[in-house]
């Protein structure tokens, strides 16, 4: 009579494909599909939450590449980024002139629904030169004097959306973020 064992490698994976089932959907940065109603179509006139999301807004994204990075990286990176309201912005592919060159600070410029404070912001990175970000900074259009900024230093791990979220969840306790200061451990989902 056999016995039949599953081999430990089995294991290992079954219990970090549950793990990874088990984070919450809302918690992986995904495009949205933008609202189809125009503004004059609104249900209940009065939801300015609503309004707001209709709108569309241009934000200046700046990206300093560390100076510990890749002489220059031809990978592609994609960013996500949004308010604790879940307006969320996603730049599906930036790509600099030059690629993301080691030590320089890309400035792009990325269109979204309008939000109400950045409070998260997550990088993907895609094939095989690596690249390091230092930091990230989002200025949104009504406030472009105090951008947020987002601190990286680490290379990014390919093909994993890899961030911050300092958003607090309504009803959480202040302590709900995650920080994004220097030295700060990034997550990764």
């Amino acid at each position: 009579m056999a016995s039949s064992t599953v081999p430990p490698q089995r294991v290992a994976l079954l219990a970090l494909a549950v793990l990874y089932l088990s984070l919450p959907a809302s918690s992986h940065p995904l495009p949205r599909e933008a609202a189809t109603a125009a503004a004059g179509e609104a249900s209940e006139p009065d939801d300015a939450a609503a309004a707001v999301a209709r709108r569309a807004c241009t934000y200046t994204v700046q990206i300093k590449t560390s100076c510990s990075s890749p002489r220059s990286s031809a990978d592609a990176v994609s960013l996500a980024f949004g308010d604790a309201y879940r307006n969320e912005v996603y730049a599906a592919r930036l790509t600099p002139r030059y690629g993301f060159e080691r030590c320089a600070t890309d400035t792009f410029r990325v269109s979204g629904p309008c939000g109400y404070g950045v409070c998260y912001l997550y990088l993907r990175r895609s094939g095989r030169a690596g690249w390091t970000p230092e930091w990230v900074r989002v200025y949104e259009p009504a406030t472009s004097a105090t951008p947020s900024t987002f601190y990286y230093g680490d290379p990014l791990p390919d093909g994993v959306w890899y961030g911050f979220d300092r958003c607090v969840a309504a009803g959480a306790g202040a302590g709900a973020g995650t920080s994004s200061e220097p030295g700060a451990a990034a997550q990764a989902l």
